[in-house]
């Protein structure tokens, strides 16, 4: 396999949906598409002209033209665009042309419909109606308070040049905003000094007031992202100060805009990757939130805001592992560290703690076990620093229980099977979600294929599980109300996570354990069930659809928390939403409860 393929493998790993291909395939797709290189001002493609397949951006920025000539959207790595007859959702173009000097991949037409038809994922992705989900560039009709950097810094008038610019590297931003007498005035930017001062040989003794914008062009917070756009274009500028009341309290830049495309998730992988310290990896994972709050901005599915979300965890975790046998030298065996809970289920939101474990090859010595104890703990308390807290349940690769030879392994599910007791149950369903991050996967799979096999073949160990799933409750009350917590610091609220999305989590582990289903994804597990027959079609269209309200509301109360300028949590506050929200989110947890009753008497009635 040539450096090239190999590269376009790697990228296409990160990009949704072609992460979900198998390797094969993955390949296979890779090798269809050709690699463009384009300059800023270069069209890709102008209305009337043929285009010949579709276009996804592996560097650089396009921007996407209506036949008016307005801009619809700024598209950025991970993005992708194609003609109408293509692409009944997402973005269909009229006129694409390169804004930064760009590496765009083209996929054949032939090749894109093959997938379409093939591939389900992507037939869900592309164009069915849910694409105004999945438009995560699409920034035209959001509100500036959801693009704006928030908190601007700002100086008074008489400030000096020198001062303001030393002020603007310490904060590593790229505009100031002046006040005089306690109102906003005008704006300065690294661009004013440069053209204004240096160039002109001001002295930077100077007050700042002579050398900025004087009452720039201003818009509300409640104005819209096409709004920016106009603007900017218009007027040829990079910043834009939003103003409320003649305050000023926030700033839109072009990077502002270039982020909210979802590039900063691919970002934050590359700086997690490239981090040299446990210092710069929490420096990346602390911008976490803000990335969230920007997904679900842009109205983007909840399965693709927590994968995006999970893939910074999981890079973390690599860089982690590779710091610690930098460290310590390479690893005496073989290994594979693996992920359980949200992360293993690829469904990390803006609230997660840690869940790991180590599996060893059986080749391992005493000695190399302690290697294996310093490994663990290296990536262990390097995971708390990024902010992903130890496990309350002591579920990690520290706790000698869980880093431990193949062998022993084989042993633990044999008996959880066999024994099905409580605790078994709870660490059968914990193990049931496990996922390699880390080391050679190949020592999990025939683990996870025996496994899958040996439980679903133990009609009392299945029996069990259903009726562990069934102990997470919808908060459902009397009269079409909800149940909400009665007591303690979240009193009349909901738990979004426990009496929500973790209902449908235990569904979809049974449904998985019975179609003996490889996948630990929660919707990818009710996609594989409906498919392989284990609940009917309607069932599982109603449980996805239940599923995916209950899970997006859950990110939009995290998202907007983080928007407040408070730590996101799973606890809703019911006047938070509207009648009708309220009321759908009841039918949904009502879908919930029909089909854990449904999974109980089928359970029930076979044994």
């Amino acid at each position: 396999m040539d450096e090239g393929l190999k590269t376009i493998i790697a990228f296409l790993e990160t990009v949704h949906p072609y992460d979900g291909l198998p390797q094969d395939e993955l390949a296979r797709v890779a090798g269809s598409f050709s690699r463009r290189e384009y300059h800023a001002g270069e069209e890709v493609y102008h209305a009337g002209e043929p285009l010949k397949g579709l276009y996804l951006v592996k560097r650089g920025a396009v921007e996407v033209l209506e036949p008016s000539g307005g801009i619809v959207s700024l598209l950025g790595p991970r993005n992708s665009f194609g003609e109408r007859g293509l692409m009944r959702s997402g973005l269909a173009v009229t006129t694409a042309r390169v804004t930064q000097d760009a590496v765009l991949l083209m996929l054949p037409t032939g090749e894109f419909r093959r997938l379409i038809a093939e591939q389900p994922s992507f037939e869900r992705f592309f164009q069915r109606g849910r694409g105004s989900e999945h438009r995560e560039s699409d920034l035209t009709g959001q509100k500036v308070e959801r693009l704006m950097a928030r908190e601007p810094f700002t100086v008074p008038a008489e400030t000096p040049i020198r001062t303001a610019a030393r002020l603007m590297r310490d904060k590593s931003v790229s505009s100031l905003g002046v006040t005089e007498a306690g109102r906003f005035a005008g704006l300065v930017t690294v661009r004013d000094f440069t053209n204004k001062v240096l160039a002109a040989d001001l002295s930077p003794d100077l007050p700042v007031s002579q050398v900025m914008t004087r009452d720039p062009v201003t818009l509300p917070p409640n104005a819209l992202g096409s709004d920016v756009l106009h603007v900017m274009l218009e007027r040829r500028i990079g910043h834009l100060p939003v103003v409320e009341g003649g305050d000023l309290v926030g700033i839109v830049t072009q990077t502002d805009l270039t982020r909210f495309q979802a590039v900063s998730s691919a970002q934050f992988v590359r700086d997690a990757a490239t981090a040299a310290d446990v210092t710069e990896l929490a420096a990346v994972t602390a911008r976490i939130p803000r990335l969230l709050a920007q997904l679900v901005g842009a109205h983007n599915a909840h399965e693709v805001v927590t994968r995006l979300i999970t893939d910074i965890a999981d890079t973390v975790t690599r860089r982690l592992l590779s710091l610690a046998e930098q460290d310590f030298g390479p690893a005496p065996v073989p290994y594979c560290w693996l992920a359980c809970g949200s992360q293993g289920r690829q469904e990390q939101t803006g609230v997660s703690d840690q869940d790991n474990c180590l599996i060893v090859s059986d080749d391992a010595t005493a000695e190399d076990m302690q290697w294996f104890a310093r490994l663990a703990r290296f990536v262990s308390d390097g995971l708390d620093a990024c902010g992903y807290v130890f496990c309350p349940g002591d579920m990690m690769a520290t706790n000698p229980r869980w880093c431990q030879p193949l062998r022993v392994w084989r042993d633990y599910f044999a008996g959880w099977v066999a024994t099905p007791d409580p605790m078994a149950q709870m660490l059968a369903s914990v193990m049931f979600d496990l996922r390699p991050i880390g080391g050679d996967p190949a020592l999990f799979r025939a683990l996870q294929e025996d496994t899958l096999d040996m439980a679903a073949r133990n009609s009392i160990f299945v029996a069990h599980m259903v009726a562990n799933s069934l102990k997470h409750a919808p908060p459902l009350g009397l009269l079409r109300g909800f149940a909400t917590i009665r007591s303690g610091e979240h009193k009349n609220h909901i738990d979004l996570k426990h009496n929500g999305v973790v209902p449908v989590t235990d569904l979809g582990r049974v449904y998985a354990l019975i179609g003996r289903l490889p996948v630990v994804n929660t919707r990818a597990r009710l996609e594989g069930a409906a498919e392989a027959g284990v609940i009917s079609p309607s069932g599982a269209r109603d449980l996805i659809e239940a599923y995916d309200l209950i899970a997006r509301t859950r990110l939009e109360h995290q998202a907007a928390q983080v928007r407040a300028g408070t730590a996101p949590d799973n606890f809703l506050s019911l006047p938070e939403l509207s009648d009708f929200e309220r009321s759908h989110l009841r039918d949904a947890f009502v879908v919930v409860r029909t089909m854990q009753s449904a999974v109980g008497q089928s359970r029930g009635a076979r044994n």
